[in-house]
Parts: C-alpha cells; structure tokens; sequence
C-alpha cells in the first residue's frame, strides 16, 4: 500500500475547497459586485469576500482546531499549533477586468512553515499542489522544475521593485531570454513547477498569503526558493506586503539572485 504521507488528508480537503471557491469565482466573472480600494492600487471585490467566506466556513468545518489568515479578513485572534494561510483571489485586479489570469491560493502552516500548499486555476480548472513531504503535482501528476541549461533560454515571471529598480530589471533582461508579469504571483509562481516559467521573482510588495502556497509548489518541483537575501522565503509574521521571493532551478537561482541584488 502506497504512503500518502502526513497531510494527504488535509490536501484532499484543500484540493477540493479551492475548487468549490474556484467554481464560485467563474460564475461571478462578469458579475464581481461592488469594487472598494484598499490602498492607491490595491482592490477588493465582492467576491473576494465570498470567497474567503466560502473557504473559512469549510476549513472550520473539517478542521476546527486550525487557526486561519485570509487577506480579505485578517489573522484569528487566538494563536494555534497549525494556521490556513488563504488568498481567496490572487489577480484581483486581473479579475475585475475580465484578464482570465487570477487563482485561489490556501495553504497550511504548521510550526512555522508551509506543510500543504494549493493554487487551483478556475479558468483552466488546473490544480497545483504539494505537500512538504510529498512531490509537486499538477491534477494529480508529478511535475519539476525547468530543465534548461542556459541561463539565456529563461522565460521568468519578473516584476522589480525597491531601490533602482530600473537597472535591476535591465541587468535581469539582459541575461535571460525574456520577462512577463501576469498579475498574480501565486500562480506564476506556481507556473515554475512545472516549467511554464523558468523561474519567478517579485522583489517586494508580497504577502504571506501570496507565497505560502505557490512556493511550497515550487520547491517541492525542485526549485530553489529563497527571499532577496538568499535566506528563508517565508515568514507568517512578516509584514503585509514586505515580502520578497525569487524561485529558480539551482542551477540559475545563485546567477539571478546576483542580477536582482540591489545597489550598495
């Protein structure tokens, strides 16, 4: 009898939630409700609400014990052992625009780290996902990372932020075939598992809501995945927005970790 590993449960049930909240997000495509800001860029719709609702109503359901941080809603109050990390739409804005690129993100964190992680696609009805003892899947089928040997052959998900920026972005350009930025970085992210992109980094401007997942995914494709100093990429307590990330094969993550270092 083949091991499922210690999270198969609570993968099964991530799966399937963010696949209910996904069906909920394609049938409100072109009817997202009201849109409100939640900064001079940020927005936030109807639906996202909903769909956090939807995902915390089923998560206590089959896990009361578990803690649980959305964006939409916050961090409960009281601290427990394992927390459910939720971006109910990642590509809000891609959302309210009719661009069909966003996702649903959750993942599970136990004593600190990603255990499960899910980024489910409705549009494409894709799910990837991972546990940190089990492979990366994409529907259930084991995928890794680019293969590619030459560093010039990358197509990368890039979008640069911080001190000159510019320059950064330029010497990254240079080195690489060519940079897109899709407008939700949970699921670019998650696109490294299995090669769409080469490799991914946002350099600021991330939550733990938007990594916690899609960078389990990554790592356990085969990638390597860090913060902007080369140290450990994920952090619960981190700031709203202050994060940083770059998910590479090893072969070019030390290269582009380089290339994106800010000036001293």
């Amino acid at each position: 009898m083949t091991r499922r590993g210690t999270w198969a449960a609570e993968l099964d049930a991530a799966v399937a939630i963010c696949a209910r909240a996904g069906s909920l997000l394609a049938e409100r495509l072109d009817d997202s409700g009201a849109v409100a800001f939640k900064g001079v860029r940020d927005i936030v719709t109807d639906v996202d609400h909903a769909s956090e609702a939807l995902i915390r109503e089923e998560l206590a359901a089959r896990f009361p014990g578990d803690g649980f941080f959305g964006e939409e809603s916050g961090r409960d109050a009281a601290r427990t052992p394992r927390t459910w990390v939720c971006d109910p739409l990642d590509g809000t804005i891609n959302y309210a625009n009719g661009i069909p690129f966003f996702c649903v993100s959750l993942a599970l964190v136990q004593e600190g780290r990603p255990v499960v992680g899910v980024v489910h696609d409705p549009l494409r009805r894709e799910t990837f996902a991972a546990t940190a003892d089990g492979p990366a899947t994409l529907d259930g089928r084991p995928v890794t990372v680019s293969a590619k040997e030459r560093l010039v052959d990358l197509v990368m998900g890039l979008a640069v932020g911080g001190r000159a920026p510019a320059t950064r972005t330029r010497r990254v350009r240079r080195a690489i075939r060519i940079p897109r930025q899709l407008g939700s970085a949970a699921l670019s992210l998650a696109y490294v598992a299995n090669g769409r992109f080469d490799a991914f980094s946002q350099t600021i401007g991330l939550s733990a809501w938007d990594v916690a997942a899609a960078g389990l995914i990554a790592e356990r494709a085969g990638a390597v995945v860090t913060d902007l100093a080369g140290g450990p990429w994920f952090e619960l307590a981190a700031p709203t927005r202050a994060i940083g990330v770059l998910a590479a094969p090893p072969a070019h993550h030390g290269r582009l970790l380089e290339l994106l270092r800010e000036p001293a």
